[in-house]
C-alpha cells in the first residue's frame, strides 16, 4: 500500500470516527433533553461501553510497543507499527477515553453527588489510568519519530499496569469497600 493510499484510508477512517461520535453525542443529548428519565440507564451503559473500548486499548497498545520495540527502524514491519498505534490511539483510545470521562462525571454526580471513599479512590486510580494514557500517546509520537529508547522489557511492564489499575477501579465500583 503506498504513503498517499494509506493517508487517504486513514482519513477516511477519522472521518467515519468522527461522524460517529458527532451521532452519539446528538442521540445523547437529545436523549438527555427529551426523556431525562431514561437517561441513566443509557449514560451507564455508554459509559460501560466506553471504559470496555478504553481498556482494550490501553492494554492493546504497550504490547504492539514490545514488538515494535525489537523492529529494526525503518523496516515494513515498523511501519507498520507506526500505523497500527497511531490509528488504535486517535481512533479508539482517545475518543473512548473522553467519553468515559464525560458519562463517568455525569455518574458520579448524578448518583452519587461525588460523596463516598469509594469513589475518589477510583476517580484517583482513573486519573492515574489517563496518566498512563499520555504517556503511551507520548510514546506513540516517540515511535513515529523513531525516537524509541525503551527496550522491550520495559514495555512488557507498562503492558500490566493498565490491567492492575483495572482490577482496582472494577472492585471500588462493585464492592464499594469504604
Amino acid at each position: 500500500m503506498t504513503d498517499m493510499s494509506n493517508e487517504n484510508s486513514i482519513g477516511h477512517a477519522m472521518k467515519r470516527m468522527t461522524i460517529g461520535i458527532v451521532v452519539l453525542a446528538v442521540l445523547t443529548a437529545l436523549l438527555f433533553f427529551v426523556a431525562p428519565e431514561s437517561f441513566y440507564p443509557w449514560a451507564k451503559a455508554i459509559h460501560v461501553i466506553a471504559v470496555i473500548s478504553w481498556m482494550a486499548g490501553m492494554l492493546y497498545l504497550p504490547r504492539l510497543f514490545v514488538y515494535h520495540a525489537d523492529a529494526e527502524k525503518g523496516s515494513v514491519q515498523s511501519e507498520t507499527f507506526k500505523v497500527m498505534e497511531r490509528r488504535l490511539l486517535r481512533a479508539i483510545i482517545n475518543p473512548a477515553m473522553i467519553v468515559t470521562w464525560v458519562f463517568g462525571l455525569w455518574l458520579a454526580w448524578k448518583m452519587f453527588g461525588f460523596q463516598g471513599g469509594w469513589l475518589h479512590t477510583k476517580i484517583a486510580a482513573v486519573l492515574l489510568l489517563s496518566g498512563l494514557h499520555g504517556y503511551l500517546a507520548g510514546a506513540v509520537r516517540k515511535f513515529a519519530e523513531d525516537k524509541n529508547e525503551k527496550p522491550a522489557r520495559h514495555w512488557r511492564i507498562v503492558n500490566e499496569i493498565p490491567t492492575l489499575l483495572m482490577i482496582v477501579i472494577v472492585i471500588l465500583v462493585i464492592v464499594k469497600p469504604f
